[in-house]
């Protein structure tokens, strides 16, 4: 069954110069859970599949998934959807003036509703988040050994800077050693530490907890995206996620017979990552201009050979789905077997530089020890 994905664009614009509703992108990957988290989102998607087609109503059904939640919070979040559904709303407007809700969501469940297939869309949105969660896990299982031996490590070399070095210095001061060069910037390093260190760590700590603030600064989160992707093992990591997200969300679209260029529109307004919402930018003239998605792929450097390859070949046998959906798999399966290995290599690197900071430090205070000694002997 057709749609009409221009009416659909146009009620949304409509909504967000009435309610501005429709901004309300979330980040991918976030360490801060919002309300109506992407585990609460993978439940709820799940059990509205499971309770449509098992021929439940829509009202019933979230009635049903209300009495489920634990948080009172997200019980009043189902019961205003299952208010605005009783009061002649569908359930897409209903989810658009929340802003706990996505519009890749409200697409898809218009989508739903206007193909008739709401029960395998909320299926299919459930999937989604199942994956999204499991990347998630992947992310901080995977860096969250490598941070706290990051941390300790700092903690030492810190303590060492601010408690050991200056105890050499007072011995040196009294003795009237001639330092070296790297002893003379240790004792820099270490003063510069005493003097600044509160300033350093209460910037530190400001900029962590005004992390959400900073995102919605266009200009630093750009930066601080392409800071990402460019860091060793890291970033080639994350880049990895978000190509999972991204082919999912095609193969999901592409089922629902969404077209090529509106798929790419939709997807770029769901992915927070600059560098894969400016690829797609980038992708999304080109079809524009009449090249094929595979073309337009490959003017772009962040999508491997690989997808373009697979692209290709969904073109020519008018398999897109199918190949989205294997390259969703393949991209899904690198994100778990590169969350191991990274925490495996970041392990003996971060030590590895840490041995090398202490043996820095420690050579440099022990350096004019033995020139005294020698010139005491």
């Amino acid at each position: 069954m057709a749609f009409q994905l221009d009416n659909i664009s146009k009620q949304a614009s409509e909504k967000k110069e009435t309610t501005d509703s429709l901004s309300f992108l979330k980040k991918e990957i976030t360490f801060f859970k919002s309300a109506f988290s992407n585990k609460i989102k993978e439940d709820f998607y799940t059990e509205m599949g499971v309770l449509l087609k098992a021929g439940v109503s829509l009202k019933d059904g979230l009635e049903l998934i209300q009495n489920s939640q634990k948080k009172q919070q997200n019980k009043d979040i189902i019961k205003k959807i299952s208010q605005d559904i009783v009061s002649g709303k569908t359930l897409s407007d209903a989810l658009s003036t929340d802003k706990q809700f996505t519009s890749y969501e409200y697409y898809s469940i218009k989508i739903g509703e206007e193909t008739g297939t709401l029960a395998q869309v909320s299926e299919q949105l459930g999937s989604f988040f199942a994956r999204k969660n499991e990347q998630r896990r992947n992310l901080i299982s995977a860096l969250t050994y490598p941070i706290i031996i990051l941390s300790t490590a700092v903690l030492v070399v810190v303590f060492m800077l601010q408690y050991v070095v200056p105890m050499f210095q007072d011995i040196f001061k009294q003795q009237g050693v001639d330092l070296p060069n790297i002893t003379k910037f240790i004792i820099k390093v270490s003063e510069f530490l005493s003097s600044y260190g509160w300033i350093i760590l209460i910037t530190f700590i400001g900029i962590v907890f005004s992390q959400s603030y900073l995102n919605k600064k266009k200009r630093i989160k750009q930066i601080k995206d392409k800071l990402i992707l460019r860091t060793p093992f890291i970033g080639n990591f994350v880049k990895t996620v978000y190509l999972s997200q991204f082919t999912q969300a095609v193969s999901l679209l592409t089922a629902s017979k969404v077209p090529v260029v509106n798929s790419i529109q939709l997807v770029k307004q769901m992915i927070n990552f600059y560098p894969l919402q400016h690829a797609l930018e980038i992708v999304e003239q080109h079809i524009l201009k009449g090249e094929s998605l595979s073309e337009s792929l490959n003017n772009h450097r962040l999508f491997d050979d690989k997808m373009i390859a697979l692209v290709k070949v969904a073109e020519e046998t008018n398999q897109t789905e199918y190949i989205f959906d294997r390259l969703n798999m393949q991209y899904n399966t690198q994100v778990q077997q590169q969350s191991k290995m990274l925490s495996t290599v970041m392990e003996p690197f971060i030590i590895l530089i840490v041995g090398i900071l202490v043996g820095v430090i420690l050579i440099a205070m022990y350096l004019p020890m033995f020139k005294l000694s020698s010139v005491m002997g």
